[in-house]
């Protein structure tokens, strides 16, 4: 007997599950972005917004779903893009039919985004079109095409993103220099893009390193500055130690600017690191009006690395922290109250480490013990200033010199620069001609070897410079304002903190006190 074979049509639509037949109005939704927020792009976004209402509204089979947007938004990841997620989200949650959009470029420059996103629609029956290329999802060539295009997308935003990258460091080079002016306490943008000095934003600043000269960590003057309802950089009513560490540290206070100090990673995820060397930096000096002079950034920057530096050295909460150090066992003095719940209340200064294993015999120091050993030892040195200002004046000009040192530096950039260059000639050689492996091994790790140990000296006569440099600024410093001292009186505190280095505790008969300038008096 023959067979009989009988087709059954399709009554529902494979790739909406709805009637072949149905009258059913698709709900309709478009998605516009613009990647910059200026005047042009904004135009455009606006033409877009007003071109697809009118044009999903002026179909009869289509029900208007609204339109998603987002300005100022990278297209290269969807993390940030919140109209976008807002349009996914409804589509997923069956408010959606179809969504329009001008062209995969405007949907996503991620390949893998796009996608993942699409057949993530495709699996929920929800339909896109991409108007320029005309591709349609649910068609069988959709997914190839889309896949072709988003790959395109993605390279014309990675050149994109290469010649924003040339462009910004071409600037840099050109000593140009650009800062988040709403973010950056005290400059606003001048009409030539610099830095111009904001008068009532640099009061703050100012104030700042004042109170860190005068022995305030970087948390007091945080919990100062909140607790007297001022904002931060940023806005808001709180402040953070990171916060003043970054001011107090930032170059640009003193008129110069250190360029390029972060870079961005990889386009996709804009995901940026610190600069440790992998690309170039570019210092310009005296770029635009300092808000503190030099000498007084230098002296903070030489205070917060010795407030760090050895055992127990720590961010000052009194004005006498990390100064006063034991002649036993080195570490510092440390505040202790005697008394504290009875009329015989008194603050008493020791050795942190006093009973910790050997116990260290140096006598503890009241403040006022203290506060009468600077002042005797700072008229010592008052009173024989002229003699002190000329042996430093000859130790300026013959152990701080610097001359040979850059001299040495030139010399060892110029050979890491070669030994880099031929590093590179013998991977390159390696890989385009036959050569045997074990001789070009020897002939990289010799290279490699004569890299390292120029990069070793470089650093090592890198931090001699800065060293030096640091010292005889500190000497300079110091022997201004000893030029213009007379006998002291009383204490003060910007004497003690423009003066003293530290105190070392021998015993109760021997204290000395060692000056900025390297003098060390017996008080």
């Amino acid at each position: 007997m023959a067979k009989s074979v009988t087709t059954i049509p399709a009554t529902l639509s494979r790739f909406t599950a709805a009637p072949i037949n149905s009258t059913k109005k698709r709900r309709v939704a478009a998605y516009a972005r613009v990647s910059t927020d200026n005047e042009e792009q904004l135009t455009s976004y606006e033409a877009q917004v007003d071109y697809y209402t009118n044009y999903i509204q002026g179909r009869d089979d289509w029900e208007f779903a609204g339109v998603y947007t987002d300005e100022g938004i990278t297209g290269t990841n969807t993390k940030k893009r919140e109209g976008f997620k807002s349009m996914v989200a409804d589509a997923l949650a069956g408010k959606i039919d179809l969504i329009i959009t001008k062209s995969v470029s405007r949907f996503a420059r991620n390949t893998v985004d796009s996608l993942t996103t699409i057949r993530s629609l495709k699996e929920h029956n929800v339909e896109c079109y991409f108007e320029k290329e005309n591709i349609w999802t649910f068609d069988g060539k959709g997914e190839l095409l889309l896949t072709i295009m988003s790959s395109l997308a993605q390279e014309e935003s990675r050149s994109i993103s290469e010649n924003c990258t040339w462009g910004q460091r071409k600037r840099f080079a050109d000593g140009k220099v650009t800062v988040p002016f709403k973010r950056f306490l005290g400059y606003d943008m001048g009409p030539d893009h610099n830095l111009v000095v904001n008068p009532e934003q640099a009061k703050l600043v100012k104030r700042i390193y004042g109170m860190f000269l005068q022995g305030q960590s970087p948390f007091q003057i945080a919990r100062t500055l909140t607790e007297e309802g001022i904002p931060s950089p940023g806005g808001k009513d709180h402040w953070n130690p990171s916060n003043i560490k970054s001011i107090l540290t930032n170059e640009k206070y003193k008129g110069d600017a250190l360029l390029q100090k972060s870079f961005t990673v990889d386009f996709l995820t804009k995901k940026k690191k610190a600069n440790e060397g992998e690309i170039p930096q570019y210092y310009v000096k005296d770029n635009h009006e300092a808000i503190i002079d030099p000498e007084t950034f230098e002296m903070v920057q030489t205070l917060m690395a010795t407030r760090t530096k050895g055992r127990n050295r720590k961010s000052s909460v009194s004005l006498f922290s990390s100064k006063v150090k034991c002649g036993d066992c080195g570490s510092w003095y440390g505040p202790k109250v005697w008394h504290s719940n009875d009329a015989y209340r008194k603050v008493i200064w020791q050795c942190n480490h006093k009973f910790d294993g050997q116990k260290c015999a140096t006598p503890t120091l009241t403040e006022d013990e203290i506060k009468g050993l600077f002042l005797r030892a700072a008229n010592q040195v008052i009173d024989q200033k002229e003699q002190f200002i000329a042996i430093y004046e000859q130790v300026l000009s013959r152990s701080l010199d610097t001359t040979a040192l850059e001299g040495e530096l030139s010399e060892l950039e110029a050979e890491i620069n070669i030994a880099a260059e031929l590093i590179e000639e013998c991977i390159k050689e390696n890989a385009h001609v036959a050569i045997d492996q074990a001789e070009y091994q020897k002939r990289y790790d010799a290279l490699v070897a004569r890299f390292d140990k120029a990069k070793a000296r470089h650093t090592e006569v890198t931090d001699l410079i800065a060293e030096r440099m640091a010292r005889k600024h500190q000497i300079e410093t110091y022997l201004k304002n000893l030029r213009s001292r007379e006998p002291l009186t009383e204490f003060r505190e910007t004497d003690w903190l423009a003066m003293v280095d530290y105190i070392t505790v021998h015993s109760k008969d021997d204290i000395r006190v060692a000056f900025k300038d390297g003098t060390e008096i017996k008080a």
